[in-house]
């Protein structure tokens, strides 16, 4: 992703890219083509080698198999190994695509997904004229296996960040841990590594004919027992190799580490890939302790489900107040001109170009309290409103050519108040651009949230008048 890039906003390709390889477990060569698709469309697989060339949606609850790779079906059509081009167009950044392939498995290239991300940037990354709906959590969401030892945990964040830990009881492995704070590191840190399996996984695969299409350039083959000569033996011949040893480190010598926890990395990148199965964009902390296809999957079922009960909390702010603000107190006040007692934002947790995100903590000692309902504490809804009105003129302030603006009230209209604030409330005070500013003009969106819930919202409109033009 490039500095540029708007999160808020949907994306796809900005032309069709292709890439050949065979599948890991069919042996087939297939050709995948990425295609560019409208906003809304989401990820979609074309079986083009098959009558009617059906399509099969990268929905969850399509999932058919996760025994060696993430399988889904619909329309009487297949498409077997999704995981690693999803993640690639997840942590690329992308929303919206077609994804055609002429044959029933994608391309398992070297077993990661660089070579996708690789087409993907040849391709480039086109900007949407439509805004992208990103949901939150108001609690802990979670997914235990017990069977498996699988725990998965997703916690309310400002972003998309996913920390995992793998432990297999295995002596090579050892336990591992890797984490991604931002999707825009997934390029360098995750898109790279490569899928790994245990040796006595791959002689079990082997001998029953599952692993047509491998080579030992695309998996990390972890040693865990002592190996005689004659294995060694039928496994160069597996793989069409003269000679085949094991490394000091417990590792087949068929390639180099590119990360110490290239595993656990790699357990990562099915994550965003299967995730995406959800079919929704979070800002969530995932926790994942030893997950696979399977418990991925169960808990991207999970993910969609609590979504579409809770679809009201769509574009509600995560607020982590140990997060570094952009703005802190001090520096607000070198934007607006407003002071206490009047200051009515404490700091600002999300800012674009389009939007704003503000806080504002209510407590008992506001000036207001003592002549506003003294008894019954209630912040006056016109208090709210004008936090709302300084959060946006940051906004629209920031927009503006470098200097000093004060922030006129033009028009406040279709304003609801919904839920009293009190003392002891945070309010996450968003506002939204609704048009681009014009001569100074300012069109917008406000809403005033008490956790997850909408407390005050409105539509407002101002004028940014320079200092200097003041008489």
């Amino acid at each position: 992703m490039n500095e540029h890039f708007n999160p808020d906003k949907q994306h796809t390709l900005k032309e069709a890219t292709s890439i050949s390889g065979t599948g890991l477990h069919t042996g087939i060569n297939v050709d995948m083509t990425l295609k560019p698709a409208n906003p809304g469309f989401g990820f979609q697989f074309k079986r083009v080698d098959l009558d009617g060339q059906p399509t099969i949606k990268a929905d969850c609850d399509l999932v058919t198999d996760t025994s060696r790779g993430t399988t889904l079906e619909e329309n009487g059509a297949k498409i077997s190994t999704v995981e690693h081009i999803l993640a690639a167009l997840v942590g690329m950044g992308v929303d919206n695509c077609l994804i055609e392939v002429n044959g029933p498995e994608i391309p398992i290239i070297d077993g990661s997904s660089a070579p996708f991300v690789k087409i993907i940037e040849a391709a480039g990354v086109a900007e949407q004229d439509a805004a992208k709906t990103w949901y939150t959590l108001d609690s802990n969401l979670t997914h235990f296996d017990e069977k498996k030892r699988v725990e998965m945990t997703a916690m309310p964040s400002s972003e998309y960040k996913i920390t995992t830990l793998i432990d297999f009881n295995s002596q090579v492995l050892g336990t591992q841990h890797a984490s991604i704070k931002n999707m825009q590191e997934f390029n360098q840190e995750i898109a790279p590594c490569r899928t790994f399996c245990f040796l006595h996984e791959l002689e079990m695969l082997l001998e029953h004919n599952l692993i047509k299409g491998g080579d030992l350039n695309n998996a990390i083959v972890v040693v865990d027992k002592p190996v005689t000569d004659e294995e060694m033996n039928r496994l160069a011949k597996a793989f069409g190799r003269e000679k085949m040893a094991v490394k000091s480190e417990g590792y087949l010598n068929n390639l180099e580490l590119r990360f110490p926890n290239e595993p656990a990395r790699h357990k990562l990148l099915d994550i965003v890939g299967d995730l995406a199965l959800s079919g929704y964009a979070i800002k969530a902390h995932i926790i994942a302790n030893r997950p696979g296809h399977s418990s991925n999957v169960d808990f991207a079922k999970k993910i969609k489900q609590y979504i579409k009960k809770n679809k009201q909390n769509k574009g509600v702010p995560a607020y982590d107040p140990n997060a570094t603000p952009i703005y802190n107190l001090q520096q607000i006040e070198e934007v607006l001109p407003h002071r206490h007692p009047f200051l009515l934002v404490d700091k600002i947790i999300e800012l674009s170009d389009k939007h704003i995100v503000g806080i504002k903590n209510v407590t008992y000692d506001e000036p207001f309290f003592r002549g506003h309902f003294p008894n019954n504490p209630v912040m006056p809804g016109v208090l709210q409103v004008e936090a709302l009105a300084q959060t946006g003129g940051i906004l629209c302030i920031n927009a503006m050519p470098p200097g000093k603006y004060d922030t006129y009230f033009i028009k406040i209209d279709n304003v609801k108040f919904k839920q009293k604030v009190v003392p002891g409330d945070t309010m996450i005070l968003k506002m939204e651009l609704m048009a681009p500013i014009r001569r100074g003009i300012c069109e917008m969106r406000g809403t005033v949230y008490i956790g997850n819930k909408i407390a005050t919202e409105g539509d407002l409109m101002a004028q940014l008048v320079k200092r200097s033009d003041l008489s």
